[in-house]
């Protein structure tokens, strides 16, 4: 189930992190300490992976990927969802949400009971209205500029060129992550 949370979205001319509060968009046991989550959007190739991993070594971050986990989650034999998602897929349908959602806050709610100091997590792919399929473009179009442009109008994006190398774009995001915390 989302709550309601604030959130700051960075977007890095097609790659995109939405920054949460330490509200949670994913409710988690009350007994643990509320994750951090920050999402990271962008098309194919627009860096998401490098700027994540930078991350997660800089700032401790636990990734998820929501492919990943949707992937794994299939391939498993005791899944209670690996069936329905191997459906959909073969079908070119997207996995409801509700799947998705439950994946992220089952692999959150095991890694903070785990370790109640790994709160904090960068869920890559996430949300998507779209799969990469129909490309790069119509992805980014219809399903990550209109989250970005929610939160522009909110005036809660950060803009970093991304064109730039690795190391410049990930020295931006730096100073924003320390910034905004």
């Amino acid at each position: 189930m989302l709550s309601r949370c604030r959130s700051r979205l960075l977007h890095v001319l097609g790659l995109s992190f939405l920054l949460q509060t330490r509200r949670p968009i994913l409710l988690c046991s009350p007994r643990l300490m509320k994750p951090l989550v920050v999402f990271v959007l962008g098309g194919p190739g627009a860096g998401k992976g490098t700027q994540c991993a930078r991350i997660v070594e800089k700032y401790g971050y636990t990734h998820l990927s929501a492919g990943e986990l949707l992937r794994d989650e299939r391939k498993n034999p005791d899944s209670q969802y690996g069936e329905l998602i191997e459906k959909y897929i073969k079908e070119g349908k997207i996995v409801p949400v509700e799947i998705t959602i439950s994946l992220l806050k089952r692999e959150m709610d095991q890694t903070m009971a785990a370790n109640a100091q790994k709160n904090k997590f960068l869920i890559d792919g996430f949300p998507r209205n779209q799969d990469n399929l129909q490309g790069w473009n119509k992805t980014y179009l219809q399903s990550t500029k209109p989250i970005i442009d929610l939160y522009e109008e909110m005036g809660k994006v950060k803009k970093i060129d991304a064109s730039k190398s690795v190391d410049e774009v990930f020295d931006e995001v730096v100073q924003i992550f320390d910034k905004e915390g």
